[in-house]
């Protein structure tokens, strides 16, 4: 008996459902069993200091820090690109760079990671190894020492429901060459940016949004470093406010 397409989708999903919760299964227990070696770690851990923007105010060198007090979402981003003819090759989350030894070539790869809890806090790390798995390990760790929180709102002049659902302002991010304009978009409006900044923004907690980008935009290292500035620069509005 052939499987709808329903019947196989719904299977997939739960497959998804069952690994994300042995994932946090093995999160929490990597938690119980995590020995602080920093003075912020060990507060942290025997809960003298539970508030996140208090936290984020050091210099955190233990990702165990923002495990214990924020539940994270993870996401790669595809910054390489499978072999192809004419550079038609497919994006891929590994970027694979060789060197030429004595011994032959010693290939490395590398990942971009991006975590956030969709709820304003969000942050971004780069990973190099001589495997992927490993690259991918160093970028998440390197992103959740790297959090910050940014600032949300209702900017859109034709849109007066007051909720957190997209940037208070127009912002904008540079990179290299790439530069990105965020602007606020009304409820029901959805990302209107390109797939890799919209993994960031979805992790940052941002619904709706209108953008544009300028510069060489198929260079997805800059672009995404560009798209996590424009965020950064939400401060800017808590800033004047306290002021």
């Amino acid at each position: 008996m052939v499987k709808s397409k329903q019947e196989s989708k719904r299977e997939r999903e739960e497959k998804m459902k069952a690994r994300a919760e042995r994932i946090r299964e093995q999160e929490i227990a990597k938690l119980e069993g995590w020995q602080p070696k920093t003075q912020l770690g060990l507060k942290v851990k025997t809960k003298k200091l539970t508030d996140v923007d208090e936290i984020l105010k050091y210099k955190i060198l233990e990702p165990e820090v923002i495990d214990t007090v924020l539940k994270l979402n993870s996401d790669v981003l595809n910054i390489g690109q499978a072999k192809g003819k004419f550079g038609g090759g497919k994006r891929r989350a590994w970027r694979q760079t060789q060197k030429k030894t004595s011994e032959g070539n010693v290939p490395t790869f590398s990942c971009m990671a991006v975590v956030g809890d969709k709820k304003g806090y969000v942050g971004m790390g780069y990973g190099r190894a001589k495997e992927t798995l490993p690259a991918r390990e160093k970028a998440l760790r390197k992103a959740k020492l790297s959090v910050i929180k940014i600032t949300r709102g209702c900017g859109s002049f034709d849109c007066t429901c007051g909720e957190p659902h997209t940037v208070p302002f127009i912002v904008e991010g540079k990179s290299g060459s790439c530069k990105v304009k965020l602007m606020p978009a009304p409820q029901g409006t959805g990302l209107v940016i390109g797939d890799e900044c919209k993994k960031i923004l979805k992790m940052a907690g941002i619904k709706d949004v209108y953008s544009v980008t300028n510069g060489k935009i198929r260079t997805t290292f800059n672009l995404a470093k560009a798209c996590l500035i424009a965020l950064e620069n939400t401060n800017k509005y808590s800033m004047n406010n306290a002021e």
